[in-house]
């Protein structure tokens, strides 16, 4: 199991974002996520952890209103190296990609201390907004044809074959895990659209996004995190923000 992959507060009850972490979220956005050191922990931790993430994609997608640029670069430094992590050669493969594949440190959010009850200086419209499932369910619906074939049979409990980086180190651990090339595929097939996708956003590379790349950002998001959180907002009747008190409780 990855020894860092549970939130400290996935087990806190009723949780919509805070206050503080849509403070913390909203700087985040404007640059910190450029800072060297921030880059190295979220290197090691793999992103953030699964509400984190998610989080991460909520505010971004309401304040850039669903121009996910900054995501799309960490993610394709991120699945590259997932990528990599695949390149085995000699024996004892399924144990060095397992160890290759966990995270080396506590996803930074978590890490600092933000959770459901986190204050921030913060004004309540930036709150609300910040809470907006709105843009990201639209960018859900207009790539929805790409990413679902992406989700996770575990996070999802459809049967799907199809394995999270958790849930690959967690079947990799009761040794059900048969066929690393499969499982490389698929990282590679994300690879291949979340850095056309992070291209797109160069000028010399304008006009050329895709559904299919744009959905390789939250393909990339729930490997590398998990997807129940996301399929909770996707499944949110309402975009409201009233209405995701529950979504970020994994």
């Amino acid at each position: 199991m990855d020894g860092f992959a549970q939130s400290t507060i996935s087990e806190e009850a009723g949780t919509e974002l805070s206050p503080g972490e849509i403070h913390f979220l909203w700087w985040f956005i404007q640059g910190s996520i450029m800072n060297p050191s921030t880059r190295d922990r979220l290197r090691k931790a793999w992103g953030m952890c699964e509400r984190h993430a998610w989080g991460w994609m909520v505010v971004e997608a309401s304040f850039r209103s669903g121009y996910m640029h900054g995501p799309a670069v960490l993610y394709e430094d991120l699945m590259l190296r997932a990528l990599a992590a695949f390149d085995l050669q000699g024996p004892f493969q399924h144990e060095r990609l397992k160890q290759r594949l966990r995270s080396k440190g506590p996803c930074l959010m978590c890490e600092e201390g933000y959770g459901a009850d986190s204050k921030g200086i913060v004004k309540p419209e930036r709150v609300a907004q910040g809470r907006d499932l709105g843009p990201l369910q639209a960018l859900a619906r207009r790539t929805s044809e790409y990413w679902r074939r992406n989700v996770c049979g575990l996070c999802s409990g459809d049967g799907s074959t199809v394995r999270c980086r958790r849930h690959l180190i967690e079947d990799n651990d009761h040794g059900v895990v048969d066929n690393l090339e499969r499982h490389r595929s698929h990282v590679s097939s994300l690879v291949d659209h979340i850095v056309r996708f992070s291209r797109s956003f160069q000028f010399e590379f304008q006009g050329t996004q895709t559904l299919q790349n744009s959905a390789a950002l939250i393909g990339s998001v729930g490997w590398l995190s998990g997807w129940s959180i996301f399929l909770r907002i996707v499944d949110a009747p309402s975009v409201d923000s009233k209405k995701s008190l529950e979504i970020f409780n994994n």
